[in-house]
């Protein structure tokens, strides 16, 4: 009888982490193997010293680290939304890392190339910061995790990033 409460426990479970709740409703195509779940963490609190050229002293302001921790988001607009139609729109401001070396390319274009593909689909969108890490206005396709791949300059990190509906 307990190895039957735990199944049952186990299939409860695994079925509560398959709901649709909060999903758009335009269909993605699901990608086999394709990564699934969420690292997106916005914190709330100042920025690093390498990150705060423009701000005032202990300016507190949305941002999320890549994962190598070479670059930052900015989010000015939070929460990131889709079919935004008033208000403000997705302006982040990349700031990266100073790098502690020279670029090991460089002949490398400084544009910040931003690949994202929908959590758990073959869903991508590109987009290009001109110059390199700076402002910018990203909209992305659809709501969801998205998870992006960053390169500039010969550099690269990752970070994903949520958008919500409108």
């Amino acid at each position: 009888m307990r190895s039957c409460g735990r199944l049952l426990l186990g299939a409860v479970v695994l079925l509560a982490g398959c709901t649709t709740a909060g999903r758009s409703g335009t269909p993605a195509t699901p990608a086999a193997g394709a990564t699934t779940g969420c690292a997106a963490r916005v914190e709330s609190g100042e920025l690093p010293d390498w990150a705060d050229a423009g701000f005032s002293g202990g300016t507190r302001i949305a941002h999320v680290f890549g994962a190598k921790g070479d670059i930052v988001a900015v989010l000015f607009g939070q929460p990131l939304s889709v079919g935004r139609t008033e208000g403000p729109n997705n302006k982040i401001l990349w700031v990266a890392r100073p790098a502690a070396t020279p670029s090991p390319d460089p002949s490398a274009p400084t544009t910040l190339v931003i690949t994202a593909t929908l959590d758990g689909t073959t869903t991508r969108a590109t987009r290009e910061v001109a110059g390199g890490p700076g402002p910018s206005i990203i909209d992305l396709p659809q709501a969801g995790c998205w998870h992006l791949d960053l390169r500039w300059s010969g550099r690269t990190d990752t970070m994903d990033l949520v958008y919500v509906p409108a």
